[in-house]
């Protein structure tokens, strides 16, 4: 936010939690879920964004429709063909779209594979301005039961926070995606802290940060602190590569760790040097993420005492010799 309006937001906020600390926690949570603007902001985004559409020019889309009138949109590449092959779904970060996420999508089309990419509720063609967790998990369930299962996902930021959640089913009554591998990408392993953050952003006292964190409950039928999947990594039974870099500025590697360290099924590769944004079509990114959806173990190492002895680590260094053909 401005500093203007972070200052009229703030004071609103002061004088709205003195009167009802549960309205100004309803209030907190519904500006909590406002989604940036779909159109992008600096010469250097909207050549992202025109290179990202013009790539997926040729893609079929469809509308998928959610509960309560709610709608999210979804490109599908090479789509409707006969014989068998591989189904990819690809989910972008908070304020971004598959637009965004074109190369990693390019890449796995050229692999023949079917490809599915979501634009969220409030993202892209989605249209509107509100998204949260519970309705980004939704979406995939919608993906999936319009689609067809899919062999692997792999997710972007908030993205691929939506797969760890929807993979361990943490959501009542939504159906959990069933791909059998993950691949997340500067992906947060829990969302207290972003709720910690934006409360003391626009100055909510305890009552009402409580209540904006009730909201959660309310809507999703999980607490705050259930949304922790750092520990579930391990546990949904099915290879998962997590892919960071420790120049993150957006979302701390330290939740790169705590998946690494949570079982054998999980490999982390450090992305060193492409940030929180660069890094989804970074070549040595790309060639990882088709090392790991063709099966490949690759080298494993652990050279961080903070990351248990069973965890998988693929240094940044150590790739397939297909890094050439991308």
């Amino acid at each position: 936010m401005a500093n203007f309006a972070l200052d009229v937001t703030r004071l609103g906020f002061s004088l709205l939690q003195a009167v009802s600390p549960d309205l100004a926690g309803k209030a907190a949570f519904q500006l909590f879920c406002r989604t940036p603007s779909a159109k992008p902001k600096g010469a250097k985004a909207r050549a992202a964004h025109a290179a990202g559409a013009a790539r997926l020019t040729g893609a079929e889309r469809f509308t998928l429709r959610l509960a309560n009138g709610r709608q999210a949109h979804a490109y599908r590449l090479n789509g409707g063909a006969r014989g068998k092959r591989k189904r990819y779904l690809v989910t972008h970060g908070w304020g971004s779209s598959a637009a965004y996420m074109a190369e990693l999508v390019s890449m796995l089309s050229a692999t023949g594979a079917e490809v599915v990419a979501l634009d969220f509720p409030g993202h892209g063609r989605s249209g509107g301005r509100f998204l949260h967790m519970g309705l980004a998990v939704e979406t995939i369930a919608v993906a999936e039961a319009r689609f067809g299962a899919f062999d692997a996902a792999i997710g972007h930021s908030f993205g691929g926070a939506a797969l760890m959640v929807s993979a361990a089913g943490l959501l009542p009554g939504v159906a959990p995606v069933t791909g059998e591998r993950l691949v997340l990408i500067g992906a947060p392993s829990e969302m207290g802290w972003l709720f910690t953050d934006f409360g003391g952003m626009i100055g909510l006292r305890p009552t009402a940060q409580a209540a904006l964190e009730n909201e959660v409950h309310r809507i999703t039928g999980r607490r705050l602190e259930d949304f922790d999947v750092g520990g579930a990594a391990g546990g949904i039974g099915r290879p998962v590569l997590v892919i960071h870099a420790e120049d993150d500025k957006e979302v701390s590697s330290l939740h790169a760790r705590r998946y690494g360290a949570a079982g054998k099924g999980v490999r982390l590769f450090w992305a060193n040097g492409f940030g929180h944004r660069r890094i989804v079509g970074a070549e040595p990114v790309l060639a990882a993420i088709a090392a790991f959806l063709d099966g490949d173990r690759g080298v494993v190492e652990v050279p961080d005492e903070s990351i248990k002895k069973d965890a998988e680590i693929i240094p940044f260094f150590e790739l397939p010799a297909r890094r050439a053909a991308l």
